[in-house]
């Protein structure tokens, strides 16, 4: 079972490890640099002050082991786009997948979004699948990535 925290600045050196090696195959970007760990802490933690936030960030854990990260930007005032990324020696534990259901469940009761949108590398197919199992539809491709999205569903009551 993960769970989903807020990140601190003591966090650099986990991110260090989960932007390294071949996590990042599919989001085309080198390792992080200690700095850049910081920086992007820092960015993440200031927006989350921000009123109205337009931006969340959460850390993925299984206990006390930050193993990924998992993030919110508006797009428009109700819709978002999901990012996620987990360090490799966790892959294939369902753990995406969780991060993703809890993203989705903040973003449609804590916030005032009604549709969220991602997309994945070409050749990772499993983060497809990740996407698929929580509801997301695909809705075809642009610039070769295959783009999903997902509609909060309206009450029925009268």
């Amino acid at each position: 079972m993960i769970g989903l925290r807020e990140l601190s600045m003591a966090d650099a050196p986990a991110l260090q490890r989960i932007y390294s090696g071949a996590s990042l195959r599919y989001i085309e970007r080198r390792p992080l640099s200690v700095d850049e760990a910081i920086d992007l802490l820092s960015n993440a933690l200031f927006h989350a002050r921000d009123e109205p936030c337009d931006r969340w960030a959460f850390g993925i854990t299984v206990g006390n082991d930050l193993l990924g990260m998992a993030r919110l930007r508006c797009r428009t005032e109700r819709h978002a786009t999901l990012s996620y990324l987990l360090r490799e020696d966790s892959w294939g534990r369902g753990y995406a997948t969780q991060a993703v259901a809890g993203m989705v469940r903040h973003a449609f009761t804590a916030t005032g979004l009604t549709s969220i949108g991602a997309r994945h590398h070409p050749e990772n197919t499993a983060s497809g699948r990740v996407l698929r199992k929580n509801g997301f539809i695909c809705r075809g491709t642009r610039d070769g990535w295959p783009r999903y999205d997902l509609h909060k569903l309206r009450s029925s009551s009268p």
